[in-house]
């Protein structure tokens, strides 16, 4: 193989490969002493065809498969003689002009991971703002667990409903013109009055009413609403009530903790406030590392291959695609986004650069994601699979380095955020949860990677705070309070009363607490000490050959 530099500017590079059919050929007849043992043709003994023959009858395919082989080896040998350790995957491709049993002539571009200055972790100061655990907060869990634990008793029959009651009604629902819409029908739905389930106004007009009484409710159908064609819309309910129920007293007691399967409210409330502390100390984490990355960010400038920004950049602007399509008006979110592209770009130019950071912050200290924290996480991400498919994802983790390093990168991070947090000089501060969510919303602008050193621009500050971990209470608490509801259809789902529509978030870059080492896994990768190299190459861009090689 000869070897020829074409370009070496900035991290790019370029290499023309020339590939001789000579040792092409040598691939083929290797290809063919396998293979004669195992072919099989009218008039010989099996594993007695002429290596002739074979060649004769098969050599177009055997040649083309010898050309891929040479030249995913022949890249990889460049990669390993060179020591170039790419950012992206190079791109390969044969030149024009090629034929079966010449020269092949291959080029070869890529860009290459910088070399990045020793990073300066001496002298970090945060600043951990530690949330203690409030009585109250726990007794407002404990109270949460015997609301939804608490008993209906049956009311008389000329019982009016009240705030707090539960009522079951059948329903019908149409539109202004007296027309039933598609999943507006409804039997034996409970609603428990003033729980602000539904959309606005349907539970307000059933206070008043009495078992057996019929009602039409007039309502609107909020803008954001998820079925299109009835947002904003007016309509009406017409209403049969089967039953009205009141609840009974809530009482945080032991039979609460015994009915939630504990053995004393001792162990229940311990639970809880357990359960709050991790909360608090993972609010109190996500603000010390985005102070962390703001000072990493703030202290270090280097040039970081396009390549990987692009990629980084791709990843967040198809989120905020996604994101936009949910919003009550999807071109206007899409706009807004156009507006605001350079700033994004940025925020992925940040990321790469703290991702290589941290990777070389990793590697020069030693910081590892052991084979057995590997399997853990393996394992983990094997659970989200169907079990019969398990196997296979786990096979194929195991096969492709660059599967393997996207599911470590994230572990590798935190170990690396956890390395600098040991180094740093802490200080404690106690603060309210409410003033730490403030603290870490607030952030948002510097968090998301728009503000550096040398850009005083904290734009866009999408509201994308700080995501409060959901207790159980909370979880179980958005449950429906009534067990005996009718199942719906996923039409019903969308246009019945029952479920008001979730009002949507605006678009929003993913949180930047996360950095690079997590969706572009190169970094991390080479962090560890593997080789580049060991990345599968991309296909050749074969224009005009008559083959492209596997790589």
């Amino acid at each position: 193989m000869q070897t020829v530099e074409t370009l070496n500017e900035g991290l790019k590079r370029a290499f023309t490969l020339t590939i001789t059919a000579k040792d092409i050929d040598a691939k083929v007849d290797v290809e063919l002493k396998r293979l004669a043992p195992q072919m099989k043709m009218p008039g010989f003994r099996p594993g007695k065809v002429p290596a002739n023959l074979i060649r004769k009858m098969h050599g177009p395919a055997l040649t083309q498969d010898a050309l891929n082989a040479a030249i995913q080896e022949s890249v990889q040998t460049l990669v390993a003689e060179k020591q170039l350790r790419p950012a992206m995957q190079p791109s390969v491709e044969l030149e024009d002009g090629y034929d079966l049993g010449k020269d092949a002539v291959v080029k070869v571009e890529m860009e290459v991971l910088p070399q990045v200055p020793a990073p300066a972790i001496d002298g970090i100061k945060l600043e951990r703002l530690t949330v203690p655990v409030a009585d109250d907060a726990v007794t407002e869990q404990l109270q949460k667990f015997a609301d939804q634990q608490k008993k209906w008793d049956d009311a008389a029959d000329d019982y009016v409903a009240a705030m707090g009651d539960l009522v079951t009604v059948d329903f019908v629902g149409k539109t202004a013109d007296g027309v039933a819409f598609d999943g507006g029908t409804g039997t034996d739905m409970g609603v428990e009055l003033g729980s602000g389930r539904l959309i606005p106004g349907f539970e307000d007009q059933l206070v008043g009413v009495k078992t057996g009484d019929d009602k039409v409710l007039n309502v609107t159908f909020p803008e954001e609403y998820q079925e299109k064609s009835l947002a904003g819309q007016p309509a009406t309910f017409d209403i049969t009530v089967k039953s009205v129920k009141t609840a009974g007293e809530s009482k945080i007691d032991e039979d609460l903790a015994k009915s939630l399967g504990l053995e004393s409210l001792e162990q229940l409330t311990g639970l809880l406030k357990g359960q709050i502390e991790q909360e608090h100390n993972g609010l109190t984490r996500t603000h010390m590392k985005r102070k962390l990355l703001d000072q990493l960010a703030e202290g270090h400038d280097f040039e970081v291959p396009p390549s990987m920004v692009e990629a980084e950049f791709n990843q967040i602007w198809s989120q905020l695609q996604h994101e936009a399509t949910h919003e009550a008006d999807p071109e206007a979110a899409m706009a807004e986004m156009e507006g605001e592209r350079d700033d994004y770009r940025k925020i992925a130019e940040r990321r790469v650069r703290l991702g290589l950071l941290l990777s070389e912050i990793g590697q020069a200290n030693g910081v590892e994601v052991s084979n057995q924290e590997m399997q853990r996480l393996l394992a983990q991400a094997a659970q989200q699979y169907p079990a019969e498919q398990r196997q296979q994802f786990m096979q194929y983790v195991q096969q492709e380095p660059m599967a393997a390093a996207q599911l470590r990168a994230p572990l590798y991070e935190d170990k690396v955020v956890d390395f600098l947090f040991e180094k740093a000089e802490i200080t404690d501060r106690e603060a309210t949860r409410e003033e730490l969510e403030a603290a870490i919303e607030s952030e948002d602008g510097f968090a998301s990677g728009t503000h550096t050193h040398d850009h005083d621009n904290h734009k866009p500050k999408k509201k994308a705070a700080a995501k409060k971990a959901k207790p159980a209470s909370d979880e179980a608490a958005s449950d429906d309070a009534v067990t005996d509801e009718a199942p719906a259809s996923d039409a019903a789902d969308e246009a019945k009363p029952a479920k008001k529509a979730p009002a949507k978030k605006k678009a929003a870059p993913v949180e930047a607490e996360t950095a690079v080492t997590e969706s572009s896994p190169v970094a991390a990768e080479n962090a560890e000490g593997a080789e580049a190299a060991d990345a599968p190459v991309k296909k050749p861009r074969a224009k005009k050959a008559p083959t492209k090689t596997e790589a």
